[in-house]
Protein backbone atom coordinates (compact mmCIF):
# COMPACT_ATOMS: atom_id res chain seq x y z
CA UNK A 1 0.00 0.00 0.00
CA UNK A 2 1.36 3.14 -1.07
CA UNK A 3 0.50 6.27 1.19
CA UNK A 4 1.24 9.78 -0.11
CA UNK A 5 1.98 12.65 2.09
CA UNK A 6 2.06 15.99 0.58
CA UNK A 7 3.18 19.51 2.58
CA UNK A 8 4.70 23.16 2.16
CA UNK A 9 1.20 24.65 0.85
CA UNK A 10 0.72 27.65 2.19
CA UNK A 11 -0.48 31.42 1.74
CA UNK A 12 1.29 34.04 -0.27
CA UNK A 13 1.15 36.96 -2.19
CA UNK A 14 0.76 36.69 -6.23
CA UNK A 15 4.87 36.89 -7.34
CA UNK A 16 5.73 34.98 -4.56
CA UNK A 17 7.14 31.26 -4.35
CA UNK A 18 6.10 27.80 -2.96
CA UNK A 19 7.78 24.43 -2.82
CA UNK A 20 6.17 21.21 -2.41
CA UNK A 21 6.67 18.13 -1.09
CA UNK A 22 5.54 14.63 -1.01
CA UNK A 23 6.64 12.26 0.83
CA UNK A 24 6.01 8.14 -0.54
CA UNK A 25 6.24 5.24 1.95
CA UNK A 26 4.75 1.89 2.86
CA UNK A 27 5.42 0.19 -0.50
CA UNK A 28 8.18 -1.64 -2.58
CA UNK A 29 6.31 -1.62 -6.43
CA UNK A 30 6.12 1.62 -7.84
CA UNK A 31 4.54 3.14 -10.41
CA UNK A 32 6.69 4.58 -13.79
CA UNK A 33 5.42 8.34 -12.48
CA UNK A 34 4.87 10.41 -10.42
CA UNK A 35 2.97 14.01 -10.59
CA UNK A 36 0.91 17.07 -9.23
CA UNK A 37 -2.36 18.09 -9.74
CA UNK A 38 -4.77 20.49 -8.53
CA UNK A 39 -8.27 21.47 -7.73
CA UNK A 40 -10.03 24.68 -7.60
CA UNK A 41 -13.49 25.01 -5.68
CA UNK A 42 -15.90 24.39 -8.87
CA UNK A 43 -12.99 23.33 -10.70
CA UNK A 44 -12.19 19.17 -12.54
CA UNK A 45 -9.17 18.42 -10.95
CA UNK A 46 -6.68 18.97 -13.46
CA UNK A 47 -2.98 18.09 -14.13
CA UNK A 48 -0.08 20.54 -13.50
CA UNK A 49 3.58 18.33 -13.89
CA UNK A 50 4.12 14.65 -13.76
CA UNK A 51 7.80 13.33 -13.93
CA UNK A 52 8.58 9.44 -15.15
CA UNK A 53 10.67 7.26 -13.62
CA UNK A 54 13.40 7.67 -16.46
CA UNK A 55 13.22 12.06 -15.57
CA UNK A 56 10.89 12.73 -18.10
CA UNK A 57 8.33 15.80 -17.46
CA UNK A 58 5.43 17.14 -18.60
CA UNK A 59 3.73 20.20 -17.63
CA UNK A 60 0.49 21.76 -17.96
CA UNK A 61 0.81 24.98 -20.58
CA UNK A 62 -0.62 27.64 -17.81
CA UNK A 63 2.61 26.70 -15.40
CA UNK A 64 5.16 26.07 -18.05
CA UNK A 65 8.47 28.10 -16.89
CA UNK A 66 7.43 28.81 -13.63
CA UNK A 67 6.72 25.22 -12.28
CA UNK A 68 10.11 22.57 -11.79
CA UNK A 69 8.62 19.00 -10.46
CA UNK A 70 11.67 16.64 -9.45
CA UNK A 71 12.21 13.90 -7.19
CA UNK A 72 15.32 12.83 -5.46
CA UNK A 73 17.68 10.48 -5.68
CA UNK A 74 15.90 7.50 -4.03
CA UNK A 75 13.06 8.67 -5.95
CA UNK A 76 10.84 7.78 -2.82
CA UNK A 77 9.99 11.65 -2.97
CA UNK A 78 8.45 14.65 -4.99
CA UNK A 79 8.55 18.24 -5.51
CA UNK A 80 7.37 20.82 -7.28
CA UNK A 81 8.73 24.35 -7.23
CA UNK A 82 6.22 26.89 -7.78
CA UNK A 83 7.54 30.79 -9.18
CA UNK A 84 5.50 33.63 -9.90
CA UNK A 85 2.98 32.42 -8.53
CA UNK A 86 -1.05 33.68 -9.83
CA UNK A 87 -4.54 34.14 -8.11
CA UNK A 88 -5.25 31.42 -10.28
CA UNK A 89 -3.16 29.02 -9.40
CA UNK A 90 -4.88 28.78 -5.98
CA UNK A 91 -6.47 24.98 -5.36
CA UNK A 92 -5.75 21.98 -3.28
CA UNK A 93 -2.59 20.33 -4.69
CA UNK A 94 -2.35 16.32 -4.90
CA UNK A 95 0.26 14.25 -5.04
CA UNK A 96 -0.17 11.23 -6.82
CA UNK A 97 1.92 7.55 -8.24
CA UNK A 98 0.93 5.66 -11.15
CA UNK A 99 1.58 3.42 -14.07
CA UNK A 100 2.14 4.63 -17.33
CA UNK A 101 0.16 4.87 -20.44
CA UNK A 102 0.36 1.96 -22.90
CA UNK A 103 2.61 3.42 -24.79
CA UNK A 104 4.89 4.16 -21.45
CA UNK A 105 4.59 7.64 -20.88
CA UNK A 106 3.63 9.83 -17.53
CA UNK A 107 0.74 11.98 -19.27
CA UNK A 108 -1.08 14.90 -17.60
CA UNK A 109 -3.83 12.84 -17.97
CA UNK A 110 -3.19 9.18 -17.02
CA UNK A 111 -4.96 7.20 -14.90
CA UNK A 112 -2.75 7.44 -11.31
CA UNK A 113 -3.75 4.83 -8.28
CA UNK A 114 -2.41 6.38 -5.28
CA UNK A 115 -3.44 9.89 -4.12
CA UNK A 116 -2.59 11.91 -0.95
CA UNK A 117 -4.57 13.84 0.78
CA UNK A 118 -3.37 17.34 -0.74
CA UNK A 119 -2.00 20.77 0.64
CA UNK A 120 -4.02 24.14 -0.25
CA UNK A 121 -2.05 26.89 -2.17
CA UNK A 122 -3.75 30.42 -1.36
CA UNK A 123 -2.60 33.39 -3.92
CA UNK A 124 -4.08 36.66 -3.39
CA UNK A 125 -3.38 39.24 -6.04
Amino acid sequence: QVQLVESGGGSVQAGGSLRLFCAASGHTYRGNCMGWFRQAPGKEREGVAVIKSDGGTSYADSVKGRFTISQDNAKKNLYLQMNSLKPEDTAMYYCADGPTDTAGRCLLTTAYDYWGQGTQVTVSS
